[in-house]
């Protein structure tokens, strides 16, 4: 089995609210959830949200960014790009 990696989603979303936030969390949280009916594991670690910027940046574990852009495509989110990332935290 191949091993996890952490993956940011980029997207511009200018003019994005709080309530928008928590909408498009929990669309990825259930596009998770359908993939991992599937086979495919895909975690939502949380967002990082840039309001000035219009900028959110969603970080993941898979095994590979297409797992996650098919993620954020069923859950509506737009996404400029999906790239590896090391989280701090560990």
């Amino acid at each position: 089995m191949a091993p996890m990696h952490t993956y940011m989603a980029d997207c511009d979303l200018p003019g994005m609210t709080r309530e928008q936030l928590a909408g498009s969390e929990a669309r990825i949280q259930r596009a998770c959830e359908q993939a991992a009916a599937r086979g495919d594991v895909v975690r939502y670690l949380r967002a990082v949200w840039v309001p000035v910027d219009g900028r959110v940046m969603y970080l993941f574990q898979a095994r590979d960014a297409t797992a996650v852009e098919a993620v954020c495509q069923a859950a509506e989110v737009p996404f400029l790009r999906v790239v590896d990332a090391v989280d701090g935290n560990g």
